[in-house]
């Protein structure tokens, strides 16, 4: 089991068609969580289309680029470029560029990560165009690093410039500003603009730069709300938390968004959940993400990942006698779940503390909870 987390995936043969979670929950007690074992890469295949994103639950990275500036700047491994996170499960990717001779370069805050632009949306595009996986689609977030000395109209037109010229052009794109349903997007990178200027260049000026938050407060404790046009947004992205000492709470309120609202808003919800945070000097990121020391012997701190696990694990675990196979499965009747798990969660280092162990949690809440007539659900 690893020392970094109370539960592990358990070895089964490569040809098992399960995968298997043991979580310990007591001295002498350990929970089995027994899942089928999905195709990441594909798994959006599975749904109908009629699904809006915002009943989904949309696996994702923080600061998707960021691979160099260890400990401060770094949020992702070496070892997972942007192919290999799609490849993963991967569906909403957190891109933060800055121009650098007149091209837009991938940034997290003042340290370059050195990719351009053109290349992740060469990979993306790869991505989309495979016929394995061209019914999947990619929520891409935007965001503006260089806004101290560059304008945002600029920054906006080059973003605009470098997607209708790119890879794909503007087929490419949904740049409508609101939430699609999974068939409008299909084979589609779906936009969250978090630029700024006033919309000049765009088809359709402000409604044509995607879905356009209306206020993005610094590192909301407390999560904030925004309106999609008829969908309400819910977003927790504190990040400057004080401490190490921080991390439980973090976990919780990140969860606390994934589930429904405790009051029916009577319209639909999509809920935006980081799992990232930072601060100097007793919270970099590696140290969120990961925690650090052997907790599972006592002698550390879990982390954000792990945490997140357990989490899942439990709430999985609650509701598996409702299981179904395949998500179509259900299209005639009800797939009795406690669990309704939606959203798109981020974070850091995913594939920490198993090996991409978090991600098919993160997937299968989508095959939990489904009622006919309900979130879009045939």
């Amino acid at each position: 089991m690893s020392l970094g987390a109370v539960w592990k995936v358990v070895k089964v043969p490569e040809e098992c068609p399960w995968g298997v979670y043991r979580c310990k929950v007591s001295r002498k007690h350990h929970l089995l969580l027994i899942l089928p074992r999905r195709d990441l890469a594909s798994f959006l295949s599975d749904f109908p289309d009629s699904l809006p994103l915002s009943s989904m639950l949309l696996p994702g990275t923080h600061d998707t680029m960021a691979f160099y500036g260890w400990p401060i700047s770094q949020c992702q491994s070496f070892s997972t470029p942007l192919a290999v996170q799609l490849q993963s499960g991967i569906r909403v990717i957190d891109i933060r560029l800055a121009i650098i001779n007149n091209r837009l370069i991938a940034y997290h805050g003042l340290y370059p990560q050195r990719e351009p632009f053109q290349s992740i949306l060469s990979s993306i595009f790869d991505f989309l165009t495979s016929p394995k996986t061209c019914r999947e689609t990619i929520v891409m977030s935007i965001k503006q690093e260089d806004f101290a000395y560059t304008s945002e109209d600029l920054f906006s037109q080059l973003v605009h410039d470098e997607i209708m010229n790119g890879p794909g052009g503007r087929d490419m794109w949904f740049l409508d500003n609101r939430v699609p349903t999974l068939g409008e997007a299909r084979g589609k990178v779906v936009m969250l603009s978090r630029f700024g200027g006033d919309g000049a260049g765009w088809d359709r000026g402000l409604e044509g730069m995607g879905i356009h938050p209306t206020a993005w407060p610094d590192s909301a404790k407390n999560g904030f709300t925004w309106q999609c046009k008829n969908t309400l947004v819910r977003t927790q992205d504190w990040y400057n938390i004080p401490s190490f000492l921080s991390i439980p709470e973090k976990t919780e309120l990140g969860t606390k968004t994934l589930l429904p609202p405790e009051n029916d808003p009577g319209f639909p919800t999509l809920s935006i959940s980081y799992f990232s945070a930072s601060s100097v000097p007793l919270a970099f990121p590696p140290t969120i993400a990961r925690g650090f020391g052997w907790p599972k012997l006592g002698l550390g701190v879990e982390g954000v990942n792990g945490r997140l696990g357990t989490w899942l694990i439990d709430m999985l675990s609650s509701g598996s006698a409702g299981h179904q196979g395949n998500a179509r499965a259900s299209k005639g009747g009800e797939q009795s779940s406690k669990v309704r798990i939606r959203g798109w969660a981020l974070l850091d280092f995913y594939r920490d503390p198993e090996d991409n162990a978090i991600v098919p949690l993160l997937v299968e809440c989508n095959y939990r909870g489904r009622r006919s007539g309900e979130e879009g659900w045939p």
